[in-house]
């Protein structure tokens, strides 16, 4: 393929222009596979009392534009006791009760994920 020099600041564009796109679009997936695997993670490790906290993990898309996404891992039905089972808390009686970390792992773990991801998507 050869290119004129009057061209080649336009064909240069355009082949970053195209691989900005599709570095966009895969990081734009790997956004939401990773938040997909972190609800299912942390279905998967929160606590199982009645079933309703574990259940109620959900993803929420943010915000989109050309350029970006975010999503939002919350718990839709019990996130009053996100805090409390993730920390521990005092009894009414006295005493505490044991912390059981369940988000931070997932947390860690959809970092590790994310940065996985976006290496791959910068090198295809």
């Amino acid at each position: 393929m050869a290119i004129k020099v009057d061209s080649l600041a336009k064909t240069i564009n355009a082949k970053l222009k195209e691989y900005g796109n599709t570095v966009t679009q895969d990081l734009k997936e790997g956004v939401d596979q990773v938040s997909t695997a972190t609800v299912k993670e942390l279905r998967g490790t929160s606590p199982k009392e009645t079933g309703s906290y574990r259940k109620g993990w959900k993803k929420k898309k943010a915000f989109e534009n050309a350029t970006s996404v975010r999503y939002t891992v919350h718990n839709a039905t019990d996130y009053q006791l996100t805090h409390l089972l993730e920390k521990g808390h005092a009894k009414r009686s006295g005493g505490r009760v044991a912390a059981i970390p369940h988000i931070k792992p997932a947390e860690e773990n959809a970092i590790e994920l994310m940065t996985k991801k976006a290496k791959e998507a910068c090198t295809t």
